[in-house]
């Protein structure tokens, strides 16, 4: 077994998978090399209960150890928001669209006011129904305009103050170091070896 599949049609995200999984020699699946499968229906209302429907899903189909996580946004200002429905917060997975939504909501926000943090909730699970669930979180701002062109989502709105940059204007590797899914990725990979072996 050195195979599992992200959970995932988004390269960006498959990418930042795959380097982190690389070291321990874990070839990574993701969701476009099973074009068949149902489509998941992420009903959660958390982001832990959403990265498990997904997981399980997945597994269940393909009978194959599955890593799936369920990432958003939670500004302090929107009291959370737009939390479980980052990726269709503005309507269905239009990156821009959700940028846009974001950056109107908070206009009239003075910049101490628009702290936030990206939020992960990441859960491996063993087609025999063995989890381990991990989170993540890295603290930042909003910005009032996109800077940097690397990453997706809301990455070039967020601002990191450890590098005085958005998030779209760090490398793979600043970005991995102090990423939402990169601490995840972490936290998952203390406890990853003895799950993954047992």
């Amino acid at each position: 077994m050195n195979e599992i599949i992200v959970a995932t049609n988004n390269d960006g995200k498959a990418r930042e998978y795959r380097e982190l999984f690389a070291p321990i020699g874990i070839k990574i699946k993701t969701l476009k090399d099973f074009p068949d499968l149902p489509e998941i229906d992420e009903t959660g209302t958390t982001f832990e209960e959403n990265a498990l429907i997904k997981a399980q899903t997945v597994s269940k189909a393909t009978n194959l150890p599955v890593v799936a996580d369920d990432t958003g946004l939670m500004i302090d200002a929107l009291n959370g928001a737009p939390g479980v429905y980052s990726a269709r917060y503005a309507g269905n997975h239009d990156d821009q669209a959700n940028i846009d939504k974001v950056l109107r909501n908070l206009q009239s926000v003075d910049l101490p006011d628009r702290t936030a943090r990206f939020h992960t909730s990441l859960v491996a699970v063993k087609p025999n129904g063995d989890q381990l669930l991990v989170q993540g979180e890295v603290e930042g701002s909003i910005l009032t305009q996109q800077r940097g062109h690397h990453g997706f989502g809301y990455d070039s709105i967020f601002f990191v103050n450890q590098f005085n940059k958005s998030m779209a204007e760090l490398t793979d590797t600043q970005k991995n170091e102090i990423s939402h899914r990169g601490n995840a990725m972490r936290n998952l990979m203390t406890n990853f070896e003895t799950w993954w072996n047992e």
